[in-house]
């Protein structure tokens, strides 16, 4: 049975983690310097502030924190607003969906405005009840707490009878945890823990071209 979807936009409805790897070598590059190999490994457990320290440091820059980070958050702003892009099938899968009469919402730890830009671009928006993020829930994806805000857009049903659409490992594990049936959608940022995910889905997705194995999976 399946009463309602909830859906992670990034790396799951959106291609849009190769930004988050790459938007300070954007801003670098932009500056006229050669970014080393590795750099968006290297700034993904700092905070913004703490990479626009880094970038100083390492760089030479002479632009200040303020500035750096402006700078970064521009290039990703740019990227969600004119150039990120659907996961392949997406359209179609979310089309099947409405056909049947089942409600979707966006439940994301990311930016609401960006998430929205980048779905009303693609022509998206619409499907969605609404965007739910992490801010607004008060607590990230370690806790469920957004996924509950997000099923009751949905009207509120059972979540054994809600699926949530992840990529991440730690994100996924919280929705199953709670209760919700979990499809993973594969997503090379996630590759690493291809196996845990797997293991733990009730339905494990390439991407979103196969509506009727997941349908299928879905009835029983």
């Amino acid at each position: 049975m399946i009463a309602g979807a909830i859906f992670d936009a990034d790396g799951t409805l959106l291609d849009s983690m190769p930004i988050w790897d790459n938007a300070a070598a954007l801003y670098l590059e932009g500056l006229g310097y050669v970014p080393e190999p590795g750099l968006g490994r290297i700034l993904y457990p700092m905070s913004m502030a703490e990479g626009a320290d880094y970038l100083i440091a390492r760089y030479g820059l002479s632009q200040s924190r303020e500035e750096i980070v402006c700078g970064v958050s521009a290039a990703i702003e740019d990227f969600y607003f004119h150039r990120v892009q659907p996961k392949a099938g997406l359209e179609a899968f979310l089309q099947q969906l409405q056909e049947r009469g089942i409600p979707m919402a966006v439940a994301t730890s990311s930016n609401r405005r960006l998430v929205e830009a980048a779905l009303k671009r693609l022509g998206l928006l619409s499907r969605f009840k609404g965007i739910f993020t992490c801010a607004q829930a008060g607590a990230g994806k370690s806790r469920p707490d957004v996924y509950h805000l997000a099923n009751r857009s949905l009207g509120g049903p059972k979540p054994q009878s809600v699926w949530v659409f992840e990529d991440a490992f730690f994100a996924a594990s919280t929705a199953g945890r709670a209760g919700y049936r979990v499809a993973v959608v594969r997503d090379p940022s996630a590759d690493g823990d291809r196996e845990q995910l797997e293991q733990l889905a009730d339905y494990a997705m390439e991407d979103f071209t196969d509506f009727n194995g997941f349908y299928q999976q879905a009835l029983k």
